[in-house]
């Protein structure tokens, strides 16, 4: 017996139990699992500490902290009362946010089924639920998982209000009530996205585009038109306390986007939207053939009901899903705020996608012919199973690497203050660079270190940050240095350049999109003794110079290299330095770029002098005894490549003895 009968037998077994109709609470149920799971695992990263610290201050300094940023102060509001209940923790914090996107969940649902089906909508609410996309920011204690169960909710709202516009005859008994009822909800509901996020007017503008269209399609009388005036007039009016801060704000803030190929920005939205921000590796391109069913099922939703020979239905309820996806791309991309931190912007339009793509699959099912061993007439139907299949399968793969892959995962502050207060010594110093990871570090740290947020305030003075840069060198011996959001608030590297000139960097490592990096401040390298050795067939290091060749366990040492170039380097090589025992053990290493990474041997002049300054971290059970120091240098590119020198591929420099 083939597979097709007793697949059809088995859909019409679950129609005829009505089983199908625990869908829907099954599908939120899903969305609550994957957006709840691992809450906690990951560290919280600065925004995320912004959030907390602005939710812990009293209402009216929030709301005038709020002022000072991008965002509205309705989120930091909401979650100053929800940690009342919930706490603080990792778990309590974003526990609101995974509530909000079951919430987005259930409102996809409701505004797919008031605009189609049951089907489409438990299908486009499907699609919400496993999207690595709203999982990622449903697990994130910031406005954006909000922003898209209040944009769910406006839609429907929308859906279901312009589905009964007021008539010029009198209404019956308790409908008129009704109607005005869901008015001042859609009204309530857009106005709390107004305080949201500054997005939420795209869901806004979309709404009233599609109901003027609409109004003049039906040649309608003014009522409509004037309740729909009317319940926007209330939004604003209860919004009108934040329009002048949400003025200066939108106006008067640093450009957010960046000039990009439409054809480059409508990839990555379409990768997001479709499957997810975790899709592959970083920067991974979708297939363009894995765009075919999606655009299938958006077109195959265009289809009116009538092929199944029901009713015909309003062609604003076929036209809306697409007409808000293409009208929030549109508004995204005319105010040229494209760059990958703001796609989380879209997550409205991803219900939009879900709503169109849920009914395309359900009519796709209706059409098709039940027995599926009938191949032509079966088409429609394969199409939703095999297309359905195939995407899901996608977002599978995207969503175990939103939970797994180290790429996706949240800068680890919890990782580094605990590395800085397990190996923490007296006279310590942490500088922040730039200062707004204050919040998220505070959040861990609990060590005695002086903690510096540099530059203050917002950046522009390089000469104070330089010169309280060095106060710190001179005051501390060893220094913490967390880089993040430095090119916007120290774009020429005061802080870095600085450390780099007067210091050794002992040690560094990417936490996620922050570096944190140890700093030894000794007095100097001591004489630099001569070397002229050559390394491959254009590096010569001139000089080497050591702040010791006597060692303690847990000292730092200071090594000053100058190296020069003999012709111009078309590639980048990086500078290892080693302290080996007797019996090539290794006891402590140091691998950089020159120049603390900032002196590339790709912009090395032939003939010019290159400073370049490594520290070691002597291990604090480093056993006594006699050292080799050695350099190396090896392809950026390929560890194992390393440039041959002195017979070798490494160059001992100085004898050196750990007491």
């Amino acid at each position: 017996m083939s597979a097709a009968p007793v697949m059809a037998r088995a859909w019409r077994a679950i129609v005829r139990s009505r089983v199908h109709v625990l869908f829907p609470a099954l599908i939120v149920l899903l969305a609550a699992g994957l957006r709840f799971h691992r809450l906690e695992a990951q560290s919280l990263w600065n925004d995320e500490g912004n959030s907390l610290r602005l939710a812990e201050r009293p209402i009216a300094a929030l709301v005038e902290a709020a002022s000072r940023d991008i965002h509205p102060p309705g989120y930091y509001l909401a979650l100053k009362s929800w940690i009342g209940l919930a706490g603080s923790s990792e778990f309590g914090l974003r526990a609101f946010s995974a509530l909000a996107g079951v919430l987005a969940v259930a409102f996809t649902f409701a505004a797919g089924k008031a605009l189609s089906s049951p089907g489409a909508g438990a299908l486009a609410a499907l699609l919400v639920a496993i999207s690595p996309f709203s999982v990622y920011y449903g697990q994130e204690a910031r406005m954006y998982a909000l922003l898209q169960a209040e944009s769910a909710a406006s839609l429907w709202l929308f859906i279901v209000w312009l589905g009964k516009p007021s008539p010029p005859a009198p209404l019956p008994h308790g409908e008129g009530s009704q109607r005005v009822r869901i008015a001042l909800a859609l009204a309530l509901v857009n106005a709390a996205g107004l305080y949201t996020q500054y997005a939420f007017p795209f869901v806004m503008l979309v709404e009233g585009a599609l109901f003027v269209v609409w109004w003049l399609s039906q040649r309608a009388p003014r009522r409509p038109l004037l309740a729909f005036a009317a319940l926007n007039l209330l939004t604003l009016a209860l919004f009108l306390p934040q329009l002048p801060t949400a003025l200066r704000q939108v106006t008067a803030w640093p450009q957010a986007g960046r000039s990009v190929d439409l054809g480059e920005g409508l990839a990555a939205a379409a990768r997001w939207l479709v499957y997810g921000n975790t899709y592959g590796d970083p920067g991974a391109a979708v297939p363009g053939w894995l765009y075919l069913w999606p655009a299938l099922f958006l077109a195959a939703g265009l289809l009116p009901d009538w092929i199944k020979g029901k009713a015909l239905p309003s062609w604003w309820r076929r036209l809306l899903p697409l007409s808000a996806l293409v009208g929030m791309l549109a508004l995204f991309f005319a105010l040229n705020l494209f760059r990958e931190a703001n796609l989380k912007f879209l997550l409205p339009v991803q219900v939009a996608l879900a709503l169109g793509i849920g009914r395309g699959i359900w009519l796709l099912w209706e059409i098709g012919a039940p027995n599926l061993s009938v191949p032509l007439e079966a088409l429609p139907r394969l199409a939703a199973i095999f297309g359905a299949l195939s995407m899901l399968g996608q977002i599978g793969g995207a969503l175990g690497n939103l939970y797994g892959h180290p790429a996706y995962q949240r800068d680890d502050y919890r990782r580094m203050a605990a590395h800085i207060m397990a190996g923490e010594q007296p006279g310590d110093a942490v500088i922040l660079d730039a200062p707004n990871q204050i919040e998220a570090f505070s959040y861990y740290y609990r060590g005695n270190a002086t903690v510096v947020g540099l530059p203050r305030g917002l950046g522009g003075d390089d000469a104070a940050t330089e010169r309280e840069t060095l106060d710190l060198i001179a005051r501390h011996p060893r220094l913490f240095a967390l880089y993040w959001g430095e090119t916007e608030r120290d774009p020429n590297r005061v802080v870095e350049r600085t450390l780099a000139a007067n210091t050794f960097e002992a040690a560094s490592g990417w936490y996620g999109d922050v570096r944190l990096v140890q700093y030894a401040a000794l007095p100097s390298a001591g004489q630099a003794e001569p070397v002229g050795e050559q390394f491959g067939e254009s590096i010569v290091l001139d000089s080497v110079a050591v702040s010791s060749k006597m060692l303690r366990p847990g000292q730092a040492l200071g090594v000053a290299l100058t190296w020069r170039a003999l012709e111009p380097i078309p590639r980048r090589y990086r500078v290892t330095v080693q302290l080996l025992g007797a019996n090539g053990r290794l006891l402590a290493q140091h691998d950089a770029e020159p120049g603390n990474n900032m002196a590339l041997t790709t912009t090395w002049q032939p003939g010019q002098p290159v400073p370049d300054a490594h520290g070691l971290l002597i291990p604090p059970d480093a056993p006594p005894g006699d050292y080799s120091l050695v350099i190396a240098l090896y392809d950026v590119d390929d560890p194992t490549a390393r440039l041959p020198v002195a017979g070798g591929d490494a160059l001992p420099v100085a004898s050196m003895r750990v007491e």
